[in-house]
């Protein structure tokens, strides 16, 4: 693609970001929101293969059909109340189905059957985006409007985000699939939390980003697809894969990485406001989520192939991945855990 289409393109994508957050207008919250989808499905056909056009046309219906369902959730509630305004979301119905729509948007369960599929069509850098960028505007709009929803439905997709995005990728072979049902299983602790919490639950996401980043970058520049084809990568880049593993387990959760820092805060906040078997829950759906990021690590790091002395050697080639950007991430995703009463300092204004 064109090096001026794909940078307007990405400007556009942070257009329609920012519109989205700096509105306090539901129609301009909704611009924002299409800005974004009409931006990323050329930088996902820029492959022209099958898969990645089955997989934009998924994502374009399955966006259409939610940005639809949001604009007739705000015009029900500005009918009923004489109010376009996002924080006034104050009718039950018309948050209840602005709420679901968000949440198809951005592939909680139960309406998350789409993420994997997409995801899996998708080359690693569009999946980067996918996952983390195209994430931001919607879960703004959705900690706006918890306040006006009833919390035994945002606590129950939460806990069947965890319990899915856990169980699902327990079966996987494919990198992007797992990753993508590792997306539904955070989404689901940043949501349960959404409401007695936001700060919380932008703690979550920004964590989520750093190690998320950390991960796909980490399979591009392996150009890992499969379980399989991680085999090798050990003869490839040892010291890269070495902290990829600590990387993948920080995203599982697993103390003392900075990735326990947001679960734990999110345990000790639910136990806090009365919802012990809810926390408790969570927690043991977390274990299924760090099992399959324990078999990418092993399939990295513990296993080797028997052809890596092949005729052309991947490590004497040079890459054009961002090392800089790599790296912090990289190190984001792992060192963070000490500084946990600097961050309750930052996020402490909600």
């Amino acid at each position: 693609m064109n090096p001026y289409v794909t940078s307007f393109l990405i400007s556009a994508l942070g257009l329609g970001t920012a519109l989205t957050f700096s509105s306090s207008h539901w129609l301009l919250a909704w611009m924002g929101l299409e800005i974004n989808t009409l931006a990323i499905i050329p930088l996902m056909t820029q492959k022209h293969s099958p898969r990645s056009v089955e997989a934009a046309a998924k994502y374009f219906i399955t966006q259409a059909a939610a940005a639809a369902t949001i604009m007739f959730a705000s015009a029900t509630n500005a009918w009923l109340t004489g109010s376009w305004d996002i924080l006034h979301l104050s009718h039950p119905a018309s948050a209840t189905i602005a709420f679901m729509a968000l949440a198809l948007k951005v592939g909680l369960a139960p309406v998350h059957f789409w993420l994997p599929e997409v995801i899996q069509g998708l080359s690693l850098t569009t999946g980067l985006i996918l996952s983390t960028w195209q994430k931001l505007a919607p879960f703004a709009l959705i900690v706006q409007i918890t306040p006006a929803l009833n919390p035994s439905l945002i606590l129950g997709m939460g806990v069947a985000s965890t319990l899915i995005g856990g169980w699902g990728g327990m079966n996987q072979t494919q990198v992007r699939k797992i990753l993508a049902y590792s997306s539904i299983a955070h989404l689901g602790w940043m949501i349960i939390v959404s409401q007695v919490s936001p700060s919380l639950a932008l703690l979550g996401l920004t964590l989520y980003i750093v190690m998320t980043t950390s991960a796909f970058l980490t399979m591009k520049a392996n150009a890992a697809s499969s379980l399989n084809t991680l085999a090798t990568a050990w003869a490839k880049t040892p010291a890269l894969v070495a902290l990829a593993s600590l990387a993948l387990l920080s995203l599982g959760g697993l103390p003392p990485l900075s990735g326990f820092m947001p679960k734990w805060l999110i345990l000790q906040e639910m136990t806090k406001q009365g919802f012990p078997l809810i926390a408790t829950f969570a927690a043991l759906t977390a274990l299924l989520s760090l099992f399959f990021y324990l078999r990418i690590c092993y399939a990295m790091a513990l296993t080797v192939s028997p052809n890596t002395s092949g005729s052309s050697p991947a490590w004497r080639f040079h890459t054009n991945q961002t090392s800089l950007l790599l790296a912090t991430s990289t190190i984001g995703a792992l060192g963070l855990l000490p500084i946990t009463p600097c961050f309750l300092a930052a996020f402490s204004w909600s």
